[in-house]
């Protein structure tokens, strides 16, 4: 069997020694985060994203070990298994390969092939296959295999049963199949075309398409899936089929032989009938494969950074979720998000009540010290933004406003969570506040949505939904513990992604808090039902206590350094209360040589790194690096746009061919990926990021379309 570990070695560059501690770690039930945060010693300090990638590798090599396993054992019990076949299972690398090693072998449903098996004719195939010269033609040959009264009682019938055995034999040698493979993936090409010509649909482009397939972007494969699912295009992978048969034959008739003629025939009719419609399903599903990977990254990756957007702290909020006939929903927060009001105001039409709406607004500016109107980005929201504008220019109160993307809000509000956590207040009033937490805190609320619901990738509900659950799951608990919990405020659904709680959890959690107060020691976790010892050690050092009894709880650092951390502290000059008041920034320079106080301290320098970081800066929220949030647009519509204006707007999505940019109007603008830079891009996530903002310029506007076209090239 493979060396799993040397494999990983080779595949990661990693050392003997970093591959064996990680699967250790992982062996021993450590979540990823924790690994990653807590033991860089052993790892070297391998970050969580390499960390995900590890795991999901070691997972899938010992699933090919142990299938190798079972394979071995299954051909071994039919009494088939040689050296040879061995070596070749034995030395596979995917699992793919495992698998077309043991089609001869695997039980078929009945076939051509086995029923001229089962009638006895393999002796005769065996004979032609080998194409020794014989003095007899094929027919005198079969008529010596035929049987009365079945089904193959002439000697054609037993001749054409005898190809059939040939035309399996050749489909199932694995080295063929790899071969043709190999072939159709640099010669094939994906042809689509319409099912209905004279229909108009979003397909248009690919009512007669052809692009190879060693060639075609991964998003238009998922169009052209799309397409074909809605009956709007048919699909099939194109071959020069009598140039691949003839590389075919090349390798089954090699040399001089009897028969060659009849072989040549059965080679086309196993290419034809049995290989062909394998390799376009394997070609389709691989295209697809590739195509759903690559879309699932650049959507965790765009989820990634929109949960660490840059959080818009002491902003009390008015938030409004716009709407026509049943007017727009407010909600009223404090800069903690606690509901102080809500209501519902029609500035928009049929009813157009601007003087009531701002009359209601200056009410609640007054009453709760707002400072900062939130809309959403749905139906109605230009007309609602006018209307805001307006109120701010007319007060001149000192307020900002921003638009918030409404992707996912509707979900979260007609969910049980919403149900569960606000039961007295009807959906729209849920809407609207978690459009104002997502300004406050996007990380905190978007986890209560379910990710593929949040709108930053592409075709998502076309992609493998269980990958994408898995991906995504990764990211949101990669960020959140990257930046950490407040044990006494946070939720349930974000305490469920805090490394080793799940989510019955997290629930005890909230649970203990509220029937015991807020938590003043992180060892009071360890009472919580169902957490035990293990849960609480991959999960203590992410969750805060601000105001405990010991300043350490406010920290990253984990108790199992507490010692260390205030023996720096006492090495230091420094109390532990002045952690609460910010840190002490100069900590570094007090400690002399880290690696000997490491040494001293029993700790590697990793370990006493992170320490300093963190009693220097406690409790620091790394999304406060993230862009700041842009307010007050200049512009609010498609007539205000003209060609060559200047914008600062804000990266919303980013897909394959380029970034859709939010510059203030009701749709984001597109970024094509040749207009993103003037240097040639192979993906816009090299360039630009969910949350960046980015200066662009007015390429072109299609107003009937509501299609905005921008670059980020100036001048062009």
């Amino acid at each position: 069997m493979s060396n799993i570990q040397t494999l990983i070695e080779n595949e990661f560059k990693l050392t003997t020694r970093q591959v064996e501690a990680v699967i250790k770690l992982i062996d021993e039930g450590n979540t990823i985060p924790f690994i990653a945060r807590y033991r860089k010693e052993a790892t070297g300090g391998i970050d969580d994203v390499t960390l995900r990638e590890f795991d999901e590798r070691l997972t899938y090599l010992r699933n090919l070990e142990a299938r190798k396993l079972e394979v071995l054992e299954s051909i071994e019990e039919q009494g088939k298994l040689t050296p040879d076949l061995r070596e070749k299972i034995e030395a596979a690398m995917v699992l793919q390969r495992v698998e077309d090693l043991y089609k001869p072998y695997k039980k078929k449903r009945a076939t051509r092939a086995s029923k001229a098996r089962d009638a006895g004719l393999e002796p005769l195939a065996l004979i032609i296959f080998a194409r020794k010269p014989v003095a007899d033609t094929p027919l005198v040959l079969a008529a010596r295999y035929t049987t009365d009264g079945g089904a193959y009682d002439t000697p054609e019938a037993a001749l054409q049963g005898a190809l059939d055995i040939i035309a399996e034999m050749i489909a199932d040698d694995a080295d063929h199949t790899e071969f043709l493979r190999n072939v159709t993936r640099k010669n094939g090409a994906i042809e689509s075309e319409a099912s209905d010509p004279d229909e108009k649909t979003v397909y248009e482009m690919y009512y007669a398409y052809s692009e190879p397939i060693y060639k075609i972007p991964n998003h238009r494969v998922l169009a052209i899936n799309r397409g074909e699912k809605e009956g709007k295009l048919k699909v099939k992978v194109r071959m020069d089929v009598e140039a691949t048969i003839a590389g075919l034959e090349k390798r089954v008739l090699v040399g001089q032989g009897a028969f060659t003629e009849l072989l040549q025939a059965t080679v086309a009719d196993s290419y034809k009938r049995l290989i062909a419609p394998s390799i376009e399903r394997e070609m389709r599903s691989e295209l697809t494969e590739r195509a759903e990977a690559d879309a699932i990254k650049v959507f965790a990756k765009n989820t990634e950074n929109l949960l660490q957007q840059r959080p818009v702290r002491n902003a009390r909020v008015i938030a409004i979720d716009p709407g026509y006939r049943t007017g727009c929903k407010v909600a009223v927060l404090d800069e903690y998000g606690k509901l102080l009001d809500y209501t519902t105001v029609y500035p928009t039409p049929p009813k157009s009540d601007i003087t009531g709406t701002q009359n209601k607004l200056a009410q609640y500016v007054k009453k709760h010290g707002i400072n900062v109107i939130v809309i959403g980005n749905g139906t109605g929201s230009r007309e609602t933004e006018e209307v805001i504008a307006d109120f701010i220019d007319k007060t001149g109160a000192d307020i900002r406003y921003t638009i918030v993307n409404e992707a996912g809000a509707s979900v979260y509000s007609a969910s049980q969570l919403a149900s569960e956590e606000y039961p007295d207040l009807d959906v729209t009033t849920r809407g609207a506040m978690s459009l104002g937490r997502r300004l406050q805190d996007p990380l905190a609320e978007l986890v209560k949505i379910p990710t593929q619901s949040i709108g930053v990738g592409q075709y998502q509900h076309d992609l493998n939904q269980t990958a994408l659950k898995t991906a995504l799951t990764n990211v949101v608990e990669n960020v959140v513990n990257r930046v950490g919990v407040d044990l006494n405020t946070a939720s349930a659904s974000l305490l469920a992604y805090v490394a080793g709680i799940s989510a019955t959890v997290s629930k005890n959690i909230v649970t203990y808090r509220d029937e015991n107060g807020v938590f003043t020691d992180r060892k009071q976790l360890k009472k919580v039902p169902k957490l035990g010892d293990k849960a609480f050690q991959n999960c203590v050092g992410f969750l805060r206590i601000a105001g405990g009894k010991n300043p350490l709880d406010a920290t990253g650092v984990h108790p199992e350094s507490y010692p260390a951390a205030q023996e720096l502290l006492k090495r230091s000059g420094v109390k532990a209360e002045e952690l609460a008041r910010g840190g002490v920034s100069d900590i570094a320079q007090r400690i002399g040589n880290p690696g000997v106080l490491a040494a001293e301290l029993g700790v590697g320098l990793p370990t006493l790194n992170d320490i300093v970081a963190e009693l220097e800066k406690p409790g620091r929220d790394p999304r406060d690096e993230a862009p700041e949030v842009v307010f007050n647009r200049t512009v609010r519509s498609l007539e205000d746009l003209e060609p060559g204006m200047e914008l600062i707007g804000t990266v919303r999505n980013v897909v394959d061919f380029g970034a859709f940019v939010d510059i203030g109007v009701k749709q984001d603008g597109l970024v094509h990926i040749s207009k993103l830079s003037d240097r040639f891009v192979k993906h816009p996530s090299e360039v630009v990021s969910v949350g960046d903002n980015v200066t662009v310029w007015v390429n072109s506007i299609d107003e009937g379309r509501g299609k905005v076209s921008l670059t980020m090239v100036k001048g062009e």
